[in-house]
């Protein structure tokens, strides 16, 4: 192969694979599963199959469809409906803000402190991994919300990827809320027929490892996110074994403005605990990613360093607090643009999505120049 240039390496993990490939392999095997199971029938169309396998809007990152959801939608006559397209409007509008403002302004200043560690202080550290947890769910769920958007446009109903998983009081509650299709997939085809919770302990402690760390192999072939999932699974089987796991089920605070104390210390606490599994996602190798979670917790010099506005962006920081709030108040809604002052919050989103392509200046950092 090194004639042509190609020179392989034996201890990478790095494989060359079709984009999108994970999604419609799993879209593919849950129809196959469905089908051997009887709780679907095999399809006589293979124009809808194969639409159903590659349907371009969630065909490269998801949502990832079950056969039962989408695939009958193929057979349906479409007609246009207008609240269904501004919904998905909404959807994109919404998505492109995710990723647009949210995402890629959080990722510049994520990669230079992840690539400058070593240099950088507590403060810095702690900024970085906070903006990591905006970014991955800026990019993910921004990209989502696209995808169910641009569906609906044509009719088509993906399902709900992300429900404000930030606001989970636990671990459980937030895999219930975080890229929903990929957790309920793995929970429907691999931990319920591996027996689930309804084996003994071992059996059980057995499974949670099995579907979390295969869930970290799904996401990329590095050690980093083997120990993601570790983490996940280590955090997630208290709460199964104790019986908390179906414990918060419903929004939090679902009547009230402000929540209690308790559950904002929930809240903060499951925040924290899966900002630092995001350290090992984003790190480059396990080492990098202990060496900066070491220094995050003992290079106490960051207190003197506070005042110094440009050089953490407070703006940036200032801005994601604000995305926080507004998702806080439309919780109970699918996307921020529901209920009251929606057509506001709407022009707010396209001015900040305008302002960002016209004046932002992303040399080290965004800064918003109104």
């Amino acid at each position: 192969m090194a004639q042509v240039g190609f020179r392989s390496n034996v201890g990478s993990l790095n494989i060359i694979l079709p984009v999108g490939i994970s999604f419609y392999t799993f879209q593919t095997l849950s129809y196959t599963i469905d089908v051997y199971r009887g709780d679907l029938r095999a399809s006589r169309s293979f124009v809808n199959f194969a639409t159903y396998v590659s349907f371009f809007p969630q065909l490269v990152a998801g949502p990832i469809e079950r056969a039962t959801n989408l695939l009958p939608q193929f057979s349906q006559i479409k007609k246009f409906n207008n609240d269904e397209a501004i919904a998905g409007l909404n959807l994109i509008i919404w998505g492109l803000f995710q990723k647009i403002v949210i995402a890629d302004s959080c990722a510049i200043y994520v990669d230079s402190i992840f690539e400058n560690y070593e240099k950088v202080n507590s403060f810095s550290l702690l900024l970085g991994a906070i903006y990591f947890a905006f970014q991955i769910y800026g990019d993910f769920a921004g990209y989502s919300n696209i995808a169910i958007g641009t569906a609906r446009l044509f009719g088509f109903n993906l399902m709900r990827n992300f429900n404000y998983p930030y606001f989970s009081r636990d671990i459980a509650e937030f895999w219930r809320r975080w890229h929903i299709s990929l957790s309920t997939w793995f929970r429907d085809y691999l931990y319920i027929p591996l027996g689930g919770s309804r084996s003994s302990m071992i059996t059980t402690v057995r499974n949670v490892f099995i579907v979390f760390l295969v869930s970290g192999f799904w996401h990329g072939a590095n050690w980093t996110f083997l120990v993601w999932g570790g983490i996940h699974a280590i955090l997630f089987l208290p709460v199964l074994l104790l019986g908390f796991n179906r414990k918060n089920l419903d929004q939090v605070s679902i009547s009230k403005l402000i929540p209690s104390f308790k559950e904002l210390f929930q809240m903060t606490f499951t925040f924290i605990v899966v900002s630092i599994a995001w350290v090992f996602f984003r790190a480059d190798n396990v080492t990098i990613a202990f060496k900066y979670l070491k220094r995050l917790v003992l290079d106490f010099s960051w207190g003197i360093e506070f005042l110094n506005i440009d050089r953490y962006n407070f703006e940036l920081l200032l801005l994601v607090l604000i995305v926080v709030l507004i998702e806080w108040i439309n919780r109970t809604h699918e996307h921020p643009f529901m209920g009251k002052w929606k057509w506001f919050k709407i022009f707010i989103v396209i001015l900040m999505l305008l302002t960002l392509g016209v004046y932002s200046d992303h040399q080290d950092f965004i800064y918003f120049q109104f």
